[in-house]
């Protein structure tokens, strides 16, 4: 079986600006949970059919995060007790391409996910350009915020050969929470998530199917404090939380 780098340096290359036409700010997003070697499987069968973004040679990147909430974890909550309507608000690094963007995400009842952004370059809230464009799409109070939880994570990013589609591929992934200093290191798990302007036919779902990996959400600002965060209710994520535990003993 051949590497990560090997099967994504036989891929052909897609770069930000040919790219530009799949952005998919409101869209439909569906989660998958798996491990590295059913990735590697997955790589190869979906090799003919994808191209891969590269920036500057480099085709899996560093991405660092954080994320915010209220002093109440008032957005985990809503996740956590199953609100439709939920948001996220975070600062997000892409290392490769040295920007940094505050990001709120918008999930509506009707599965759809909204994302604006701002570059930006620090994560100070004090600023009038920050908080108007929190005061505009949050439901929160800017005032009410703090940073939260930190991830890093290395990112692939597909691209399907119609351009209709965006596969990320997210690895090596890892959990500091900024109020316990809990940390965990998510070793072989690898989080999928296909995303698609509306119910538009995929390539990857076939392939998905064939390796046995079916649609799993996985949040990471959620799981992740979940995971390090010992006082947080998680009633509704024991089941998510016992899989990905389960994937990793298995795994080991």
């Amino acid at each position: 079986m051949l590497t990560m780098e090997e099967l994504l340096r036989q891929m052909q290359p897609i770069t930000l600006e040919q790219m530009s036409s799949v952005k998919l700010m409101n869209r439909t997003d569906t989660k998958f949970v798996t491990t590295m070697p059913r990735l590697l499987l997955l790589l190869e069968m979906a090799k003919q059919d994808y191209f891969v973004q590269d920036i500057n040679g480099q085709r899996n990147m560093l991405y660092d995060t954080t994320y915010f909430d209220t002093d109440s974890f008032a957005m985990y909550c809503e996740h956590q007790h199953g609100f439709a309507n939920r948001q996220k608000i975070r600062f997000r690094t892409y290392v490769s391409s040295h920007l940094q963007f505050m990001e709120i995400k918008t999930k509506n009842n009707h599965g759809r996910t909204k994302k604006k952004r701002i570059e930006v370059t620090d994560m100070n809230l004090h600023d009038d350009v920050k908080r108007d464009f929190i005061a505009q799409r949050l439901h929160f109070g800017v005032d009410t915020l703090q940073p939260h939880m930190h991830n890093f994570f290395h990112r692939v990013t597909l691209v399907n050969s119609a351009k209709t589609e965006r596969l990320t591929i997210d690895t090596q992934l890892e959990f500091n929470n900024l109020l316990t200093g809990c940390s965990r290191e998510m070793g072989p798990l690898v989080i999928i998530e296909l995303k698609r302007d509306g119910l538009v036919p995929s390539p990857v779902l076939d392939m998905l199917r064939q390796l046995h990996i079916h649609p799993h959400g996985f949040s990471k600002y959620c799981m992740g404090a979940a995971m390090t965060n010992a006082s947080l209710p998680v009633n509704r994520f024991k089941e998510k939380l016992r899989y990905v535990e389960k994937t990793l003993k298995l795994e080991n």
